[in-house]
């Protein structure tokens, strides 16, 4: 894993105002993001998870300047970028990309395969007419479809073949950073492990970064690097793949663990069940985002918020009550 940072989030806040039917009411805010910090190093993948809702998919368009964020920073290649005014923004969209969850929605029903993956080119005024058809060629190519099949319309093929045409449209531009939105989610069990090995054999080739979003522990454990957990618009751990699904430390990280199913009647688990509901972000508890489910959670952790930090070497968690925490208390 290489020391170069790409990207770099800085206390990304975004929070939505909620709006009231009543006329004086006190304006309140729903706070998907709030306070993140994060760095992605150049050539790996980051996995994403949590719950829906915890604002794993906000994060990643904040990152890409798709929603503007309420407060902090978003550096790369050395420049904040949500600093930068439109066109420069424009000009750095070419090395930010973004593949969805559902290929068919991201996808104009009314362009071809030919055309959809021309379409970027053709917004950024990228080289000839003839050097515009040679590129499109090669990427319908690299990501294994069949040149035969490039004027036909999305509807005509699979949900793997549509998800294909985004990564080809996605990699014409040549990209650095690509947010990867649940992007196998929304196919077939047998068609994930393909598009999940054409992601890795193309970031292999290319030193592509990739902030990999996903619910599915199972798909995170087999493309991620490192994992960052989310909950209730924070992360709450962070550690390498290894560490981790080795060791989680996190309360919440734990009970997520639990639920990952084993295909082993043999094997006994013991599932972490959690007490009640996710809090509404619209008014988020006090103290630990997670002291109100939290097995363990004491009168400290309704009071303080736990920062995030470096438990054991690589290894980040905000938790007042985690294993490492206590280990650290008793010293």
């Amino acid at each position: 894993m290489k020391d170069e940072v790409l990207p770099e989030v800085k206390d990304l806040k975004k929070y939505f105002p909620a709006h009231s039917s009543r006329l004086f009411a006190q304006k309140k805010y729903v706070k998907a993001v709030d306070g993140v910090n994060l760095t992605i190093h150049k050539g790996e993948t980051l996995g994403l998870v949590g719950e829906s809702g915890c604002g794993k998919s906000t994060l990643g368009k904040c990152i890409l300047r798709l929603i503007e964020p309420t407060a902090g920073q978003v550096l790369f290649e050395g420049e904040d970028i949500l600093a930068l005014p439109a066109e420069q923004m424009r000009n750095k969209r070419k090395k930010l990309q973004v593949i969805f969850q559902d290929p068919y929605a991201s996808l104009n029903p009314r362009m071809t395969v030919f055309e959809t993956v021309r379409s970027p080119l053709d917004a950024f005024h990228i080289g000839t007419k003839e050097e515009r058809e040679q590129k499109v060629m090669e990427m319908i190519r690299y990501v294994g479809l069949n040149a035969h099949l490039m004027h036909r319309y999305p509807h005509e093929f699979s949900g793997g073949q549509r998800q294909r045409m985004i990564i080809a449209r996605t990699l014409v531009l040549e990209p650095s950073l690509i947010v990867c939105d649940e992007p196998v989610s929304a196919l077939d069990v047998s068609i994930r492990s393909q598009v999940l090995n054409l992601m890795q054999d193309i970031q292999r080739e290319r030193k592509l970064t990739y902030l990999f979003i996903s619910h599915d522990m199972s798909v995170v454990k087999h493309i991620s690097d490192r994992v960052a957990v989310m909950y209730l618009g924070h992360v709450v751990e962070l550690a390498t793949k290894r560490q981790l699904f080795a060791a989680p430390q996190h309360p919440y990280t734990q009970a997520l663990m639990s639920a990952i199913p084993i295909p082993d009647t043999r094997v006994k688990t013991k599932r972490v069940l959690l007490n009640g509901d996710v809090p509404s972000p619209l008014n988020p508890p006090s103290g630990c985002c997670f002291h109100t489910r939290c097995p363990y959670a004491t009168e400290r952790c309704g009071k303080e918020a736990p920062l995030l930090q470096e438990r054991e070497p690589g290894h980040w968690t905000a938790c007042h009550c985690s294993v490492a925490a206590k280990k650290e208390e008793a010293k």
